[in-house]
């Protein structure tokens, strides 16, 4: 390992690394533009330089694409490099629009930090500007070219990163343009991350524009809810809205990036029409009403068809917090099914993934992106987890062959244009006709990446004698922990529970429950904070928290649980306050709309009201673990938790 002194200060850095990574590991900053942890070295911008005072390599040099060797010596105080660096910087912002004011990247942008920090406070230059013309981009990215420093991070990421064809670099010189040949929406699923990766602000959230500066944000580490995959993000909002998600670091899990499905839906969320207090029969009451006349509902269900025709319904979409409670109101109401599950194919296929996956054979994404040959077996990757699909573009590029189960491609659905989305993947694939066909035997680090369907039994067989990892894409972002939870308390689907003509009734704890079952149904109640057709068939409706208004965790794909926290309070956006929704103008103790309550909270309440005195306990048991997690680590792997459980 090489050894070396940056500014005084012995460093000790893994064979490979750069003078820049060398200095980064003490806490050295070095100022950088093109360089990227996940991108690598282009040597474009030259703001990095440092002078090298002793050692193999003399005088100044570019921090980024030096290999750090033994027996440098490196001083980023130099007065060289730093006349160096302010005077490149200086360079870049001669053609700089200087638009800070009205520039949505102001307070979260590289190009201003390190513009100031280098000393370059004062503008020399009084010619005229290069100017271009600005691309229509789609929905979600607005596009601002005069305020690029050819830095070229963007089309390094869409392009060679991330497999986008549709985006790229024109021009020479001072001509340099980054954008499509015509105006018109970025075609690539990752798009959105060329937001955050740009340093400057010619790529910004279209979505999020003019509402607010990086300091009047609320944040906090959050998880994405919208695949199996746990992708690590941070949510940003403001006056009780969402403005917008950008990605989190996590090596094992999303590593810099996020997929545009979890980075745009935000919708939902910020919906005016969304339940926000309780209701009775579509009446507006207040709590205490609505919980006596769930107790009063589940009793007359019980004289009505007997207590075992209430089915107590949760979802994969379920925190575990909420999730891990509804056995408790099962047994209290004496309900005759409990559901985590309502389709029983997913009920079956996480049961099946938590019974085999362990800590050796469950693969990570960085497993997959580390792995020399790769199988895809009926999964459709980018509807079901497209930041999975990147991984695999990852081992793709550094060599590693993918085959794609031919009779697999059938069954993944078409797009617009009549084209199976495995033609849209980021990487070649070699079609074969079974998994027999592919050559686990010669490879070091094999992984299956599979979608569920008839071919689990295969698969896992097949896994088991070659020794491959296993990735399984699941339905929802909790699926894992739902389907410990099952097996824990011998539950089923409320598919199965209704086909055996048991279940005339349910409470559902957000889960969706298919238009087909509805009208055989008593939807009893629902807690959920989405507009679903299963809350307008409610005769009672509990007001619950997304996700962003508070903590939770989540078990992923793999078996990873991981925390998230609350972002923002729970109520009303003020852009969504017209005058008939306006508040009324006195003090209250409650923002509007602002009576919506995590589902575990309300669970709790609803138990102790059918008489139970104990003190109820979050993740009481084996789950005591999960207690203590922290939201900005990477996360704890529960794939052995599933042999304690009886």
């Amino acid at each position: 390992m090489p050894k070396l002194i940056i500014d005084n200060i012995p460093v000790e850095v893994t064979q490979g690394k750069t003078v820049l990574e060398a200095a980064k590991s003490v806490g050295i900053t070095i100022p950088h533009f093109c360089w990227h942890p996940a991108l690598g070295k282009a040597g474009a911008c030259r703001v990095c330089a440092v002078k090298m005072v002793d050692g193999p390599v003399k005088g100044i040099q570019m921090s980024c694409m030096l290999e750090a060797q033994d027996g440098m010596v490196v001083s980023t105080t130099d007065a060289e490099a730093m006349a160096m660096r302010k005077q490149v910087i200086e360079w870049l912002m001669i053609n700089h629009p200087h638009d800070c004011p009205v520039c949505d990247e102001g307070g979260e942008c590289q190009l201003q930090d390190y513009t100031i920090a280098g000393g370059h406070g004062l503008r020399r230059y009084t010619g005229k500007k290069r100017t271009h013309v600005n691309q229509y981009l789609g929905p979600h990215i607005e596009h601002e070219m005069n305020r690029c420093i050819q830095c070229y991070r963007c089309v390094r990421f869409y392009q060679e990163f991330a497999g986008g064809t549709d985006f790229g670099v024109m021009g020479s010189a001072g001509r340099i343009y980054y954008g499509r040949v015509a105006d018109g929406p970025l075609e690539s699923p990752f798009a959105g991350n060329l937001v955050d990766i740009c340093p400057t602000g010619v790529f910004t959230d279209k979505t999020a524009r003019f509402r607010a500066r990086y300091w009047d944000y609320d944040m906090a580490p959050s998880v994405c809810p919208h695949c199996s995959l746990g992708c690590n993000t941070v949510p940003a909002a403001r006056y009780r809205e969402l403005l917008k998600v950008i990605a989190r670091q996590n090596d094992a899990v999303n590593g810099w990036f996020l997929c545009d499905k979890g980075r745009f839906t935000n919708s939902a969320v910020n919906a005016p029409e969304r339940p926000r207090v309780p209701l009775i029969d579509g009446r507006q009451v207040a709590w205490e009403e609505a919980l006596a006349a769930l107790l009063l509902r589940i009793r007359e269900i019980g004289t009505e068809y007997g207590a075992e025709s209430l089915a107590i319904v949760g979802s994969s979409g379920l925190s575990m917090e909420a999730a891990s409670l509804l056995h408790l109101l099962h047994e209290k109401t004496g309900a005759g099914s409990l559901c985590y599950f309502v389709d029983a194919g997913e009920a079956q296929q996480s049961a099946t993934v938590t019974a085999c996956l362990n800590e050796q054979a469950s693969a990570s994404m960085a497993d997959i992106q580390a792995a020399d040959l790769i199988a895809l077996v009926e999964c459709d990757l980018l509807q079901d987890g497209p930041m999975m699909a990147l991984a695999v573009r990852q081992a793709w590029r550094r060599g590693a062959k993918i085959s794609l189960v031919e009779d697999a491609a059938g069954t993944v659905a078409q797009n617009d244009n009549g084209l199976n989305s495995t033609d849209k993947l980021p990487f070649e694939v070699e079609r074969v006709a079974s998994l027999i066909d592919i050559p686990f035997a010669d490879a070091a680090h094999p992984v299956i990446i599979f979608g569920g369907g008839d071919k689990m039994s295969e698969v896992m067989a097949e896994a088991g004698k070659t020794g491959a990892k296993l990735a399984c894409l699941l339905g929802g972002p909790n699926s894992f922990g739902a389907a410990l939870l099952a097996k824990e308390y011998g539950a089923i689907s409320l598919a199965e529970a209704v086909a055996d003509k048991k279940v005339r009734a349910v409470v559902s704890v957000e889960a969706d429950i298919p238009p087909e079952l509805l009208p055989k149904l008593v939807v009893v109640a629902t807690l959920d904070w989405r507009n679903t057709e299963t809350v307008k068939a409610a005769h009672i409706v509990l007001p619950t928290t997304a996700w962003v208004e508070m903590d939770g965790t989540y078990i992923n794909n793999e078996g990873r649980a991981q925390r998230f926290k609350k972002v923002m309070q729970p109520g009303l956006p003020i852009k969504g306050l017209n005058p008939s929704l306006h508040p009324p103008r006195e003090h209250t103790p409650l923002v509007p709309g602002g009576q919506s309550r995590p589902a575990w909270e309300i669970l709790v309440d609803i138990v102790h009201r059918l008489g139970s005195e104990e003190d109820i306990q979050l993740f009481a048991g084996q789950w005591q673990r999960l207690r203590d997690l922290d939201a900005t680590g990477n996360g704890l792997l529960l794939t052995d938790i599933e042999r304690g459980i009886k």
